[in-house]
């Protein structure tokens, strides 16, 4: 027994020598000249910080809107799914890590056999023999050329991927969540001004009644206003069914039944945040999706390295031992005590192309990952680039509604007013209403747009999971 140990010993010892000779290649992020020059825009951003930095809870400033996002965190079915993704991934890293460890099991056997009396052993045996054995076996391999250890990187690499994509669903949580409620508190302010627009033709219509009856319009003026009317009665049912459908959807993406959802006004709305969009570099580390797509890009270069190292030798170090009797009560006994020791070198040298085709696939794969990931961050840049122009462009075009706005609703009123006095025509006033009510409707299209392009640009940088 104390030469198996001391035979043991050496065997580990050489063991430990050899996993110096790794072949696994060490990681290091590609040179991406696609980071240079993903924004678009004439201002290239010097400074290092982002709005992506900034939390959610200090983005937006809305209480109920802040209480949704909340809710929408702890009970939305994407978020629990990708949690449970991440338990998965968590438990593969696991079982990567205890790679370097042996393999131990135990077993107990009896094993009963009737031997033919004419046979070898039957003369001797009286044609039964019974074995009693109790056994532990021991295997464990060598990491010589670094497979484990790219096992075990491959493995955090995919926990990490799936933390990233989860991270990337809380973001795209909170953007929908955020972009819901706004639409939804346009709708409000849209049905105000319909209803307002209804009372207001309402009278219009009593009082073209009357001009027709005094000669001044006739009975066309009449119909047009009443269809006018109408026109803004069937707006409201559009806009109320859109409201329907827009709780709806805020709840689902709530995690909960249906309901009516509480909400504050378009008006208090306000996104102060300081519009900062970071060096490109920083959507390496700011946006989820794109942090995914490397930890994707790691997980496939381990396991290129894995791959390659299955063309060389493996060591591996096996041993058994345990009790072994004839007879159960000796079961126990000291001369029951056997042990066995293998120590061997196994080196593929044929096996119908397995190896180098698994290789050939990992590289492939390591490349594909490598596109996907520069594929993502020029998306992510596409995306800040377009979500910025937006808000520029909308904060431009908000200044011209409200001066439209301004200029029809005089319009409106002056037409009215030269009608009764007769110095205008009844068409004047019923273009002068709806081109008024179309601006107003715009308007806020054009607030909820502003709103929106900020919501777009924080998720296009990576905000909302911090």
């Amino acid at each position: 027994m104390k030469s198996i140990i001391n035979k043991t010993l050496i065997v580990v010892v050489a063991a430990a020598t050899l996993q110096s000779c790794f072949v696994a290649k060490q990681y290091s992020r590609p040179q991406l000249e696609e980071t240079e020059h993903l924004y678009r825009t004439d201002n290239l951003p010097q400074d290092s910080l982002s709005m992506a930095d900034v939390s959610w809870k200090d983005m937006f400033t809305d209480a109920y809107l802040k209480q949704y996002i909340e809710e929408g965190l702890q009970n939305n079915l994407d978020i629990r799914v990708a949690i449970e993704q991440m338990a998965a991934a968590e438990a593969y890293m696991k079982q990567g890590k205890a790679g370097y460890l042996p393999s131990l099991s135990a077993r107990a056997q009896m094993t009963h056999q009737e031997l033919a009396p004419n046979s070898q052993f039957g003369s001797f045996f009286n044609g039964s023999l019974q074995q009693y054995e109790l056994t532990g076996n021991l295997s464990w391999e060598a990491d010589i050329w670094g497979k484990i250890r790219s096992n075990k990187r491959a493995g955090e690499a995919g926990y990490l991927q799936s933390v990233a994509a989860h991270q990337a669903v809380k973001t795209q949580l909170v953007s929908a969540i955020a972009t819901t409620y706004y639409q939804l508190v346009a709708l409000d302010a849209q049905l105000e001004i319909t209803e307002k627009t209804i009372a207001t033709r309402d009278s219009s219509v009593l009082t073209i009644k009357e001009l027709k009856n005094a000669g001044q319009v006739t009975q066309v003026a009449v119909d047009q206003n009443i269809a006018q009317y109408n026109n803004a009665k069937a707006l409201k049912v559009e806009l109320e069914t859109a409201i329907f459908k827009t709780e709806n959807t805020l709840s689902l993406l709530l995690g909960r039944p249906a309901v009516v959802i509480e909400r504050s006004t378009l008006d208090s709305q306000q996104l102060e945040a300081d519009i900062k969009l970071g060096v490109p570099a920083t959507l390496l580390r700011n946006r989820p999706d794109v942090m995914a797509a490397e930890y994707g890009l790691i997980n496939a270069f381990e396991m290129t390295n894995v791959a390659r190292s299955q063309f060389y030798p493996s060591l591996t170090l096996t041993a058994s031992g345990g009790l072994q009797s004839l007879q159960f009560d000796e079961l126990f006994s000291s001369n029951s005590l056997f042990a066995n020791l293998v120590g061997g070198l196994a080196q593929p040298i044929f096996n119908k192309r397995a190896i180098k085709t698994q290789h050939e696939m990992a590289k492939a794969q390591q490349e594909q990952a490598l596109l996907g990931f520069k594929k993502t961050l020029l998306t992510a840049g596409n995306e800040v680039s377009n979500a910025l122009f937006d808000y520029n462009a909308e904060t431009e075009k908000f200044e011209y509604r409200q001066k439209e706005v301004e200029a029809l609703r005089n319009a409106e009123a002056n037409s009215e007013e030269l009608l009764k006095n007769g110095y205008a025509n009844y068409l004047d006033l019923l273009t002068a209403r709806q081109s008024a009510l179309s601006a107003e409707l715009n308007m806020i299209d054009n607030k909820l747009n502003q709103l929106l392009s900020i919501v777009n640009l924080y998720e296009a940088l990576g905000g909302g999971w911090k």
